[in-house]
């Protein structure tokens, strides 16, 4: 399985877009046929040939369409068909920058939510196309990272900032490093103007977000290490979890499984759409 992630070149691209990213199963991949996408508070624009067909699955809803698509940000755990070979080249935006888009066949905030997209209408050029961009990507990631970067410089320069967005970004560079209940003082408003901007902006609350961003991270944790390594109680009192316990209830309810099965079966979950995994 082929798969790598970029970062934009572009300063005025990195505001919005945090990376680009490949993957493609051929026909003699044995990797999983069924993984797993983690919750994740970006959305994604999946670029794909315009026959290849997806489908993701939530609480037994099927989403499923053919070609590129939107993947919004989602707060629970998809289920991806990668029982055929496929190609997908991703692009990753930062968390809220959808809002700034002003998509005007997508209401905002839209969230737990897949959606067909024309590359051309998007990006306003008639001659880019998913089976163009998919190609270069496979065979050579820089060249392919500069194309995008073109194509968004462009498309990003219409984006619009207001005092909500301003809001949001700055809470994001604090929501990691402080507990949320002083970030409003932090910036100089109050809690509740904070909250109403934020969940505007991202779909989200500060809490679900700050909650995507800790479950990352416990990932990344457990899968740069062997299962026989792994303290559970440790990692519980590393990630801010009042005991073991609460990281299993927590871990359960956002990728279903408990951390021994994930450990145990890692390659079951995947944060390969711009993640680390």
């Amino acid at each position: 399985m082929l798969n790598w992630i970029e970062s934009p070149k572009s300063r005025e691209v990195c505001q919005y877009i945090e990376c680009y990213w490949l993957i493609e199963k051929d026909a003699q991949s044995d990797s999983y046929q069924h993984p797993k996408l983690n919750p994740d508070p970006c959305a994604h624009l999946i670029i794909s040939p315009e026959n290849q067909s997806y489908l993701y699955q939530i609480d037994a809803m099927d989403h499923k369409g053919i070609g590129s698509h939107w993947l919004f940000p989602h707060q629970h755990t998809f289920q991806l068909d990668h029982s055929e070979p496929f190609i997908h080249l991703g692009v990753k935006f930062r968390v809220g920058a959808i809002y700034s888009l002003g998509l005007e066949d997508c209401p905002h905030p839209v969230i737990d939510a897949v959606k067909d997209v024309c590359l051309s209408t998007l990006l306003n050029d008639i001659g880019v196309s998913g089976d163009e961009l998919t190609q270069l990507g496979r065979s050579d990631p820089s060249l392919c990272r500069d194309k995008l970067d073109r194509l968004f410089s462009i498309w990003l320069s219409n984006c619009k900032e207001d005092q909500h967005s301003k809001l949001t970004r700055k809470s994001l560079l604090l929501l990691d490093i402080m507990p949320i209940s002083e970030i409003g003082n932090k910036l100089g408003c109050s809690q509740r103007t904070l909250e109403r901007s934020f969940t505007r902006v991202v779909g989200l609350t500060l809490k679900q977000c700050q909650s995507m961003n800790t479950l990352e991270a416990i990932l990344e944790y457990l899968y740069q290490r062997e299962t026989i390594d792994i303290d559970w109680a440790e990692v519980a009192i590393q990630f801010g979890f009042s005991d073991q316990p609460h990281l299993i209830r927590q871990l359960k309810k956002q990728i279903g499984v408990t951390p021994q099965n994930y450990a145990k079966n890692r390659g079951l979950t995947i944060d390969v759409y711009g993640g680390v995994n």
